[in-house]
C-alpha cells in the first residue's frame, strides 16, 4: 500500500512544549521510514516532519494540539513511532531524575 495515509492528533503534555530535544527524536523516528509525515498546529500551515527547522516554526507549547500525518510505505507503522515519541513524554522524566 504506497498510498496508506493515516493521521493522528497528538496533545504536547510536557511543561516545556515540544522543544529541540523532542523535535530532534522526532526527527529521527520519522527519518527510519520511507514515508511523508506532516505535521500541522492550529492556525499554522503544515510542515515537514522529517525536519528539525519546520518543526521549530510550530512553537508548540504545552496543551498545544499536534495532528501528524503519515502517507506512503509503513504509514501505519510510522505512526506508532512518532506517536510513540510524544507518549514517552520526550523521556525528560527521566532525565529530571537525575
Amino acid at each position: 500500500m504506497a498510498g496508506e495515509s493515516v493521521r493522528q492528533t497528538v496533545v504536547i503534555t510536557n511543561p516545556q512544549g515540544f522543544h529541540m530535544r523532542p523535535m530532534a527524536a522526532f526527527v529521527e523516528a520519522a527519518a527510519r521510514f520511507p514515508c511523508t509525515v506532516k505535521v500541522t498546529r492550529a492556525g499554522k500551515p503544515a510542515v515537514d516532519g522529517k525536519s528539525l527547522l519546520a518543526l521549530m516554526g510550530l512553537v508548540a507549547v504545552q496543551g498545544s494540539e499536534l495532528v501528524i500525518e503519515v502517507t506512503g510505505a509503513r504509514a501505519a507503522e510510522a505512526i506508532q513511532a512518532l506517536v510513540a515519541v510524544f507518549q514517552r513524554n520526550f523521556d525528560e522524566e527521566q532525565e529530571s531524575a537525575r
